[in-house]
């Protein structure tokens, strides 16, 4: 899902994931395997969106059947699971899109959570329209024609204006900013999860309906949907420190993975496995991909792609 400014699984989280962004508050829940001292476990966060879930369905196929450990999971929001972290809840955080404000406090500060590396894919975000749609009326991938489009893409819930479409309440976006000072004829309605999103985009399409949406790459919905980007005002560095005054594009960026500091030390082959895991959009797509348009579960979806990409994977492996 994305820079995210402030902004595996195992059992049951798997469907609880499939349900889209709705994660728990792990302010007073915790796992009794995380940072367990001499105990072949290793505790995995779980964001809500199904790439993070290709992310984690991997690395626990890849850590129980090759390095032996028993794989535990809690779902969590974005912000709350570095809290977990780095009180050793939560071993590991393995997509995270950018929080620089955690990242002074945990990692530079108290020194409680440490780096794990890059992720090996680019996230972006952006704002979106069906391919069909530019191709009747290029001009609409310039924001500055966008107001004129507001007309079409109203709906029910935008409020005589425009509708901008946004996912989940928890995501960190700059959306609303973005509409007050581009001076934009829009409304942010949010679907409420990614699914929710997912759902209202296909319905769109199925109908061959105009729509602006908030949505970001990787993400195996571009297979199904094709959707072509509208150019904001250039990104800068900097020009999103203000949330209030932003007025520019979001930014590409790497995702990186983060460990809890004494987890990094002293997790052994496991801590370096997932310092290891590293993949390209590509594979994170081609998981995706399999559980939420083929529906296989996340454990299938990952024995699959194990089982025809072994040489990618046995590099990963200390």
């Amino acid at each position: 899902m994305r820079l995210r400014t402030t902004h595996v699984v195992a059992g049951a989280s798997a469907l609880m994931l499939l349900t889209g962004c709705g994660a728990a508050d792990m302010t007073k829940q915790a796992s009794p395997f995380a940072n367990a001292q001499g105990a072949k476990t290793v505790t995995l966060s779980v964001q809500s969106w199904v790439g993070a879930q290709s992310n984690e369905a991997v690395a626990q196929y890849l850590l129980e059947h090759e390095l032996g450990y028993r794989v535990d999971t809690v779902q969590v929001d974005e912000v709350p699971a570095w809290d977990a972290l780095s009180q050793g809840r939560v071993d590991a955080i393995l997509e995270d899109w950018g929080h620089p404000d955690q990242e002074k406090r945990y990692v530079e500060d108290k020194k409680t959570i440490a780096r794990g590396g890059d992720l090996g894919v680019t996230g972006h975000i952006g704002w979106y329209v069906p391919t069909y749609f530019a191709q009747q009326h290029p001009d609409v991938t310039d924001w500055k024609n966008l107001n004129k489009y507001a007309d079409q893409l109203r709906t029910a819930e935008s409020g005589g204006k425009g509708q901008l479409l946004d996912g989940s309440p928890s995501y960190v976006t700059n959306d609303k900013a973005l509409v007050n000072n581009l001076k934009l004829n829009y409304q942010v309605v949010f679907a409420g999860s990614e699914a929710a999103q997912i759902t209202q985009i296909k319905q769109f399409a199925k109908d061959k309906k105009p729509f602006l949406t908030y949505w970001y790459s990787p993400q195996w919905l571009f297979k199904k949907v094709p959707m072509t980007e509208v150019k904001l005002p250039a990104y800068q560095e900097g020009c999103d420190a203000d949330p209030q005054k932003v007025a520019c594009a979001y930014p590409h960026t790497p995702l990186q993975k983060y460990l809890n500091a004494d987890f990094a030390k002293t997790g052994g082959k496991a801590a370096q496995f997932l310092k290891n895991f590293t993949w390209t959009t590509e594979d994170q797509n081609e998981v995706s991909l399999m559980i939420a348009n083929d529906k296989l579960s996340a454990q299938e979806a990952a024995k699959k792609w194990v089982r025809e990409h072994e040489s990618t994977w046995r590099t990963w492996l200390p």
